[in-house]
């Protein structure tokens, strides 16, 4: 069965680009290569979509409207008027992706250039003016909620509050540092007029970076790119367009390189956002840097930090990337608007640096197992490479040697990965069934199931997940909590990504390269539910015992898009549910009658909640107002850091087999010391021990199955 879908698979690969060039209308004069692309890429949303929505006039008001978000995000380089002409092309957008002209696209390409040099123009003039931060001011960085400037005086107003602010940053970093240091013995102090004056040199520097891309790197070729990849996002948040540099790039920075800390940049206005972290790199292991962390500033070592504003990820990973074994601090500032300066040790990204490990931890009452895995990888290329599902059974007999009362699977921010190897490891805690099942465009369903009747481990089974927890993660979870084999426990619930994608290269079909001459798709093509019948799409899997995390309230999950496919159900798979389940129930009711006398979570929410409120806001020109609220956002984060750290460690231990391994490497010593550390701390992994030891203590647990 399976072979017989991975051989639709290829045959769908192999007609995929005729089908779509044959949708292509016939024209007198040759197609610009702009048109091939588009009408390609339309025809491969319309014909090989899982679920495309109608290109009309509907949606081609909607890839008008999030086009301009896109090349202009923070609305300081068109006017209003300049929509206002453009509005023309709001429902014609869709009759281009068929085959007319591309008016809209050359057109505001045409405005853009013509207001880019004239925004450059300002900001020249106004960058070279002291700023005072007396005056009581602010400046809204919420830019859903303002408008273009109607006017050649608001956009100049729009860009010098701009450039004030980035002013008033590194003026308050430089008065905090010249604080810092005035008790060193070749102390100097300068003026505040000498540190506006400094602080305005950096802003001035990334701005002229900034530009110099926008002018230079972001060309015609770039925008449209985006133009393209706006309109394939439109179908779903995971349908992508890459164009052919890119595609090469993506590529390269799957197979492991990932610039010499263990991180995937991407370019956001003027800003270099974090990503992605690759599990078991440097950046991972600091323990400090996650997804969606802006890196402000990048120092070698202990000398001058460089400014990234402005910059192209080209030109930061550049100056992040260096010898391995080196230090390289960065700048970063968190999603809650907080900064932090994070020194990492460049090292090689080794692939075991990802492998499942496992410890053991004594809550008093009981001996648990704790088995962590960051991605569920295989390499099928190589049949003696590692797998995950063999790699965990091979830490469960190594738990079930040292006789523990349970074991948990620790998955958060396992963003998934083999999808075969989610089935096998469900395979050794459950006899036979099915694991996932799968839905095509077309509606035609599959399963993918465990045959083999053996159980490796048939104790009690806890899944700890977070909202970071995607795709091939939320199988297993929600495959453990639907055969009632354990219990989930985490945030409200998983990340919601159940779809499948593939891709499908634009042009230069015969090259094998799967990029293409013009680029590739990434086509969204099947969708995943569990053997209860619900997708994992957008809802995720909803914990049984509910851990509040503190990444939830900045709605970064599948459901927070407004493009994400829907949640639906198909008929349940044929399954027999595991005779000696634990009693939910129970343990929730035991869950939160312990939380009730501690509620850490609730703070966690109640705080983090707070964060999430002011990432996007005013914030105060006035050096005296602006102190304030980054006082007020520091110490709610930090409130945030010290609720989520135990005050009494954990008794957490390596097994013993495993230390002559361990402490034969110097990395994977450094690497095991942190995670211990970090389990002795973990509030999460607290609970989740109580509620095992509830689960151990259950009637009927230990009876086999």
């Amino acid at each position: 069965m399976r072979k017989q879908r991975v051989l639709s698979l290829m045959l769908f690969g192999g007609i995929v680009g005729a089908v779509f060039m044959a949708a292509m209308p016939l024209q007198n004069d040759p197609p610009t290569k702009n048109e091939i692309i588009l009408r390609t890429v339309g025809a491969m949303l319309e014909q090989g979509h899982y679920s495309p929505k109608r290109i009309d006039d509907a949606f081609s008001k909607e890839i008008f409207i999030e086009y301009l978000k896109r090349l202009d995000p923070s609305k300081r380089v068109l006017l209003e008027k300049d929509v206002s002409r453009l509005r023309k092309f709001e429902t014609r957008i869709d009759d281009e992706i068929h085959g007319a002209p591309l008016d809209f696209f050359a057109a505001l390409d045409e405005i853009y250039k013509v207001r880019l040099v004239e925004a450059e123009d300002i900001y020249k003039q106004l960058i070279e003016k002291p700023f005072t931060f007396d005056k009581n001011e602010t400046i809204e960085l919420d830019w859903d909620k303002t408008e273009f400037a109607s006017n050649e005086t608001e956009r100049k107003d729009r860009w010098r509050k701009y450039l004030k602010f980035q002013t008033l940053e590194r003026y308050n970093d430089l008065l905090e540092q010249q604080e810092k240091n005035k008790t060193k013995a070749d102390f100097v102090a300068k003026t505040n007029e000498a540190l506006e004056i400094e602080a305005r040199g950096k802003v001035k520097k990334g701005m002229d970076k900034y530009f110099d891309r926008l002018k230079n790197k972001f060309d015609e070729n770039e925008r449209f790119a985006v133009f393209v990849g706006t309109i394939t996002n439109e179908m779903d948040p995971h349908t992508d367009f890459f164009p052919p540099v890119e595609k090469r790039s993506f590529d390269e920075r799957l197979s492991g390189r990932f610039f010499g800390i263990g991180a995937l940049l991407m370019q956001e206005d003027d800003k270099i956002k974090i990503r992605s972290v690759t599990a078991g790199g440097p950046a991972w292991k600091s323990g400090e840097i996650q997804a969606n962390d802006i890196i402000l500033k990048v120092a070698q070592g202990t000398g001058e930090p460089e400014d990234l504003t402005g910059s192209t990820t080209d030109d930061a990973v550049k100056i992040i990337r260096g010898a391995e074994g080196s230090e390289v601090r960065l700048t970063i500032q968190k999603p809650d608007g907080t900064q932090k300066v994070v020194p990492i040790i460049r090292a090689e990204l080794k692939l075991d640096e990802t492998f499942a490990r496992s410890a053991i931890i004594n809550s008093g009452k009981n001996k648990i197992g704790v088995i962590d895995l960051p991605a569920f990888y295989a390499d099928f290329q190589r049949p003696q490479a590692a797998r995950c599902s063999k790699d965990v059974a091979k830490e469960v007999e190594k738990l079930k040697a040292e006789g523990v009362d349970g074991i948990i699977i620790d998955i958060r921010d396992n963003g998934g990965g083999s999808l075969q190897e989610v089935v096998n490891m469900v395979g050794l805690f459950i006899k036979t069934g099915p694991v996932v099942q799968i839905r095509d465009r077309a509606g035609r369903p599959s399963q993918m199931g465990d045959n083999d009747p053996s159980v490796l481990y048939d104790g009690p089974l806890a899944v700890l997940v977070n909202e970071r927890s995607a795709s091939a993660s939320e199988i297993f979870a929600s495959a453990i909590q639907d055969y009632k084999r354990g219990i989930v426990i985490g945030s409200s619930s998983t990340y919601g990504k159940g779809t499948v994608q593939r891709a499908f290269p634009v042009g230069g079909m015969g090259n094998g390269s799967g990029a293409g001459d013009l680029g590739a798709v990434h086509l969204t093509l099947q969708k995943y539910y569990r053997v209860n019948g619900g997708a994992t799409q957008l809802k995720g899997v909803e914990s049984d015992i509910v851990l509040t995390g503190v990444y939830e309230a900045y709605k970064m999950r599948e459901k927070d898009s407004p493009n994400a496919l829907v949640w639906d159900e198909m008929p349940k798979a044929n399954y027999q549910t595991w005779t000696a389940s634990p009693d939910v129930a129970l343990l929730q009711q035991k869950s939160k009658a312990r939380l009730a006398g501690n509620d850490v979570f609730k703070q966690i929410e109640d705080n983090t909640n707070i964060l999430a409120d002011n990432r996007k806001t005013s914030r105060s020109l006035e050096l005296k107002n602006y102190k304030v609220q980054l006082k007020e956002i520091k110490d709610v984060a930090g409130k945030v850091r010290d609720l989520t750290k135990l005050k009494t460690d954990l008794s957490v231990a390596n097994l013993a087999g495993d230390l002559e391994v361990i402490n034969s490497d110097s990395l994977k010593k450094d690497r095991n010391t942190f995670w211990i550390n970090f389990l002795k701390k973990d509030v999460y992994m607290n609970e989740t021990i109580n509620v095992m030891d509830d689960m151990i203590q259950q009637k009927g647990m230990a009876v086999k199955n």
